[in-house]
């Protein structure tokens, strides 16, 4: 295949504005985003990868703030299933995030941080930024749009809004709308960081504080609904953590006590607590049916891609029922879809880990 010029692998695109569904407008907006592979000369070779809730543009490169490899190294590259020495793969940060896009912690153009002046976002709107990027980057269609998760949404999103950009959409692990069930979790997290007293109304960046204990505690929150019961019990049981006997106080007297602390001090570390609240109520919104009058068909009348709907036995944060009824209105559009729910153990993160039948299926879709 003839191909271009390689584009800069790790840059940021500024956008003179950018419309919110919300009614306002974003200045100066920034999208932070890193590339993989050679863009083709056609530009028909172009693979948008959407990350999840607290992902990143780091893909499939170390991340420069724990030193980890990127979310999906295991999916993207040589050789791998999105197959870098034959696509030109592209993830951006979403708006709203903390890894170089323009979210809360950006300056406003008074200079100061935004806070919680920040509008209100949606996935659209995430979308919406990345839809420029790809003008700015002179792709007209997307071989391929793929997420799991949130990044399944806006996979979704851009299916539904610009129908014309995707050729293909992988949806991984995700939903058309957001349930009552994981809005109320997503609540849980939000109120437990706005109940930390070092979150200051959202104005804690210069103070030398930040609601990291709340912040944390809407992690393990959510990190609980990520896993499923049998991973738990397997990785975990009620073993104790570095003890004979229980302490009869409230240290982290079992094993998964431990593990759900530290992995919501190191989500501190790696992440921005407004940024939480915003990418959550983004998520929360979220609903394609409510978007066309009540009726999630009509989302992708029309609809020229091709699509590719993957569950998990094991996820009951968007479990196979969800998926389903996502795969019924793709039919009843007329759009192409296949549909296969896979076997996995770990519960809603099993599109992040080592599922050997999602790799067949993702090289198989893109390979169509």
């Amino acid at each position: 295949m003839a191909t271009a010029s390689i584009i800069t692998a790790n840059d940021v695109l500024t956008l003179p504005e950018l419309a919110l569904d919300g009614g306002q407008t974003l200045r100066d907006v920034k999208v932070a985003y890193e590339t993989y592979g050679t863009l083709a000369a056609d530009r028909g070779n172009a693979v948008l990868i959407c990350h999840a809730t607290t992902g990143d543009q780091h893909v499939a490169s170390t991340n420069p703030r724990t030193g980890r490899p990127g979310w999906w190294d295991r999916m993207v590259g040589p050789g791998k299933p999105i197959d870098t020495s034959r696509f030109f793969v592209i993830c951006a940060n979403v708006l709203g995030g903390c890894m170089g896009s323009t979210g809360p912690s950006s300056l406003a153009p008074d200079g100061q941080p935004y806070g919680m002046r920040f509008p209100v976002i949606t996935i659209r709107d995430m979308v919406r930024a990345q839809v420029a990027l790809l003008d700015a980057l002179g792709i007209e269609r997307l071989h391929t749009i793929a997420g799991g998760s949130m990044g399944g949404m806006q996979a979704l999103s851009l299916a539904s809004s610009w129908p014309e950009r995707a050729a293909r959409v992988l949806v991984i692990a995700a939903t058309g709308a957001m349930g009552a069930q994981n809005i109320a979790f997503q609540e849980v997290g939000r109120q437990a960081i706005m109940a930390d007293p070092d979150w200051q109304g959202g104005a804690y960046y210069g103070t030398g504080k930040a609601p990291d204990a709340g912040l944390a505690v809407a992690r393990m929150a959510a990190h609980i609904t990520y896993l499923s019961e049998t991973s738990l019990t397997e990785k975990f049981g009620r073993r104790l953590q570095d003890r004979t006997a229980k302490s009869f106080g409230f240290d982290a007297d079992f094993q998964v006590e431990s593990y759900l602390r530290h992995q919501g001090l190191s989500f501190t570390e790696r992440f921005d607590a407004n940024s939480y609240l915003y990418i959550t109520r983004a998520m929360s919104y979220f609903d394609l049916a409510e978007e066309h009058q009540g009726r999630l068909a009509d989302s992708f009348a029309g609809s020229p891609a091709r699509f590719c709907v993957v569950s998990f036995d094991s996820d009951w944060l968007y479990p196979t029922a969800v998926s389903r009824r996502l795969v019924h209105a793709l039919s009843a559009a007329g759009a192409p879809v296949s549909f296969v729910e896979l076997s996995a153990p770990f519960g809603h993160d099993s599109f992040l880990l080592d599922v050997p039948a999602l790799d067949r299926v993702v090289a198989g879709f893109l390979g169509q």
